[in-house]
């Protein structure tokens, strides 16, 4: 069996919507263009864009189940953003001019124990990662379908929010790749590390309610970790059907 990549996904807005995309060109030390570009600092972050800072500066998906149901689409010729939501009408805005507008959309879906948004902001250098380097989230199907059917039901893929996925040999093969190049198209990555979960996993991406143990199914393979963070060392083109081949 040929491992290829299947589908292709981007979050300009970190925490703020999934988008589909027909392929992109990686760059060396950088993560996918427009991946995680902006961010939602909440009230008691000072954030703002000129370094990388953990997660926790900003609003996430852990700790508001209410994100995981936002869809978005990027015009990269302007810069706007679209982002959709079951319980919101569609928003068109401008993150670097209008981040204004992100915010009140969005009051009422933070909880109000939680830090509440408070501005948009860019990243000047590295993009808004989950982990401390750049990284591209691999994400295996075969692993997926492990999880399905530990936890007895579909899920959606949107719950991992992983950016290159591929059609697997085995399940979790992804793990013993670690320190390893893989080639995915015409790039090069070198897997890094697994990717550690959390509660975000547990928010249906169509209702933003959490309805799915995801993390107690995790436990019953021995971990909470689901995909790895690769690191681009050679730049190129990657496609849907393109051939992912570790080296």
């Amino acid at each position: 069996m040929t491992r290829t990549v299947t589908d292709l996904y981007r979050y300009p807005i970190k925490s703020h919507g999934c988008e589909s995309v027909a392929q992109v060109l990686l760059e060396a030390g950088k993560m996918l263009p427009w991946d995680r570009i902006w961010a939602v600092a909440h009230e008691k972050s000072e954030a703002d864009g000129a370094t990388w800072v953990p997660c926790q500066n900003f609003s996430i998906g852990s700790k508001t189940a209410e994100l995981g149901a936002i869809s978005s689409r990027l015009d990269e010729n302007t810069s706007q953003v679209t982002l959709s939501h079951p319980k919101r009408d569609d928003l068109t805005f401008s993150p670097d001019t209008e981040g204004d507008k992100l915010i009140a959309w969005t009051m009422g879906l933070v909880p109000e124990h939680r830090a509440q948004p408070a501005r948009v902001v860019r990243a000047r250098t590295d993009a808004f990662s989950d982990s401390d380097f750049q990284s591209v989230t691999l994400c295996n199907l075969a692993s997926h379908r492990a999880v399905e059917d530990k936890l007895g039901h579909t899920l959606s893929r949107q719950r991992w929010r992983g950016n290159i996925w591929f059609e697997g040999e085995t399940a979790w093969e992804e793990f013993d790749w670690l320190d390893r190049d893989v080639q995915i198209g015409e790039a090069v990555l070198r897997v890094r590390e697994r990717t550690d979960r959390c509660l975000a996993t547990h928010n249906n991406p169509e209702t933003g309610q959490r309805d799915a143990h995801v993390l107690g199914t995790l436990d019953r393979f021995g971990h909470r970790d689901f995909s790895v963070r690769a690191e681009v060392i050679k730049g190129g083109c990657v496609c849907p059907g393109d051939k992912v081949t570790p080296l």
